[in-house]
């Protein structure tokens, strides 16, 4: 039997750390934006609770991928890695309960607009945060490595398309600008010839830029 290019073993794993910094920066963020809305002012809330419900969605289906195309994975090419994969399903199942937690008191704060609802939401995204800095480092340092060395580029690559299976056409555009923004400036151009075919650069640069400006600048205010 032959083994095409796609199924030999050795995988880039590399675009895992823009994801990783991705969710780095927005939950290291919304703590702060939480937290800096007015008491009732709805309008404020409006977009930052929008952007905390598609934050978490995003890390919710990021966490869904790796449960399902990573985790078995390594335990049967990389045994020895078998502690490592425990520490990861246990962080995984943590933040699964914390934003459990996040569906019941994103909606409350809609509801009520006040001080108490917000705060209670803001300190939930402090404990996300600390749980997912921890885990997103470890997953770094214990776990890519290995994938690295044990999966092929298609089978990571599979995580990849669970990913983008999972994000509404309309928001493609904004997903990319959100992945720029934490490339640095001086790395992007590269990047998006790595990535992206021209018609797309074209559609980025004549429409999702713009879009994306729009978008980052209704959360952040500038």
């Amino acid at each position: 039997m032959t083994t095409t290019t796609n199924d030999t073993l050795g995988c880039d794993t590399s675009d895992m750390l823009h994801i990783h910094a991705l969710f780095r920066r927005a939950f290291s963020d919304l703590p702060g934006l939480v937290r800096a809305v007015p008491e009732a002012d709805r309008e404020r809330m409006r977009p930052i609770a929008q952007h905390t419900r598609e934050v978490a969605a995003a890390l919710h289906n990021h966490h869904e991928g790796e449960d399902q195309f990573l985790w078995d994975t390594l335990e049967k090419r990389a045994p020895a890695c078998a502690l490592h994969v425990g520490l990861m399903r246990s962080q995984h199942a943590a933040t699964a309960a914390q934003l459990e937690r996040l569906d019941t008191l994103l909606p409350a704060w809609e509801v009520a607009a006040d001080a108490v609802a917000r705060d209670a939401l803001a300190e939930l995204l402090d404990e996300i945060r600390t749980t997912l800095l921890a885990h997103l480092g470890q997953e770094e340092s214990q776990i890519l490595p290995t994938a690295a060395t044990v999966m092929s580029q298609r089978e990571w690559g599979l995580m990849h398309e669970h990913g983008m299976a999972s994000i509404p056409p309309r928001k493609l555009l904004v997903q990319l600008g959100w992945i720029l923004d934490v490339i640095p400036a001086d790395q992007r151009p590269d990047w998006l010839r790595a990535n992206l075919p021209a018609p797309a650069r074209l559609l980025w640069r004549t429409v999702g830029r713009r879009q994306f400006a729009a978008h980052r600048a209704r959360i952040y205010g500038r």
